[in-house]
């Protein structure tokens, strides 16, 4: 446990999400992947990762009235945290959206009981975790929404929770590197709203998180909408002439690079490395100049890729099995893992 924050972060290289398995409502097949395998975390290491971010759900595993997390749950996350670790792997764990009682209750009426079940479930997970070593990071939250100052001091109160929760177990925890959501995971809240940070009793074991899906009508966007229509193309060299009404009018490399150094400047200039715990940007069938869209989702990885480590952010794609196959250990698609690979050299 000897690495400080800084330390730790130079040593994650490239990351990957264990989406839509371990943080699914309804249990961890629900949302249509299969259990989590070690072939699959060994698979996810020989395509080139060193880093797995685990999304996780605890309130519908844990009683109502005591917050006590089943024991079997406890046990099977301990399991897939010890085939990452077993890998070498560096696994940041959290608590995803879990079915929305942090995310939807960031105000000042439910502040009390948030921060009750915040310290319950984080005392239960740390102390289940508390011998692994500095490969395990823990992480607070996934996406908290937050819209102003009042609602940012809110979760800050909740981040407190969650380190305090954490190092009162004691042993490896006093020492572990630890991640906070900037409000919503979003750049220019975190530079704008995200002014203190909690106080943490073990100095310089700190990380923030933020995510990045720029422009959304390219990396997310699934139909046209009233206000706008898909970006199909991204990239100052891969605009089409086919198809021009699809190409990006905002959100291109010039912006990349302003929205990373703003966490440059904010976090890691000043030691304090920023987790970029979901990004990415995926293919679609529809466009009419596939040769350029295919070339615009290799060069939108590459280079966000490439922006994030140089900016001081670790990159962690956003993979619900779209990527590398949970069930055959494949690659589903070789033209991204080899624009992430080249991005991250």
């Amino acid at each position: 446990m000897s690495g400080n924050a800084v330390q730790l972060a130079s040593k994650i290289k490239l990351g990957i999400n264990i989406g839509n398995t371990l943080e699914a409502i309804g249990g961890e097949t629900a949302w249509g992947n299969p259990q989590i395998t070690k072939s699959y975390i060994d698979f996810i290491k020989q395509s080139g990762f060193n880093a797995v971010r685990i999304p996780c759900s605890w309130d519908q595993y844990a009683n109502a009235s005591t917050a006590e997390i089943q024991a079997q749950w406890l046990d099977r996350v301990k399991q897939v945290v010890q085939y990452c670790i077993d890998d070498s792997l560096y696994a940041i764990l959290n608590i995803h959206w879990d079915g929305g009682w942090l995310d939807n209750n960031i105000t000042t009426q439910a502040q009390a009981s948030v921060n009750a079940k915040q310290k319950a479930f984080w005392e239960q997970i740390a102390t289940k975790m508390r011998d692994f070593d500095e490969h395990l990071l823990f992480a607070s939250a996934n996406e908290p929404p937050v819209e102003n100052a009042t609602q940012m001091n809110i979760l800050l109160s909740y981040h407190q929770t969650f380190i305090n929760a954490v190092r009162s177990t004691g042993g490896r925890n006093t020492y572990r590197v630890l991640v906070v959501q900037a409000p919503s995971t979003d750049i220019d809240k975190a530079a704008t709203l995200m002014n203190t940070l909690p106080t943490d009793p073990t100095p310089n074991r700190m990380m923030t998180e933020v995510h990045y899906y720029s422009p959304y009508q390219f990396c997310l966007m699934s139909a046209d909408a009233t206000w706008g229509n898909m970006f199909y193309y991204w990239g100052q060299n891969n605009h089409s002439t086919i198809e021009p009404a699809r190409n990006a009018t905002w959100g291109e490399e010039d912006y990349v690079i302003a929205e990373f150094q703003k966490m440059k400047a904010k976090f890691a200039d000043k030691g304090i490395p920023v987790i970029l715990g979901e990004f990415g940007a995926y293919r679609r069938s529809t466009p009419l100049d596939m040769e350029k869209h295919q070339a615009s989702v290799d060069h939108w990885a590459t280079f966000v890729t490439n922006q994030a480590i140089a900016n001081g952010l670790e990159p962690f794609w956003w993979d619900t099995g779209g990527l590398l196959s949970r069930s055959s250990n494949t690659v589903l698609d070789q033209r991204t893992l080899n624009s992430l690979i080249q991005g991250a050299q």
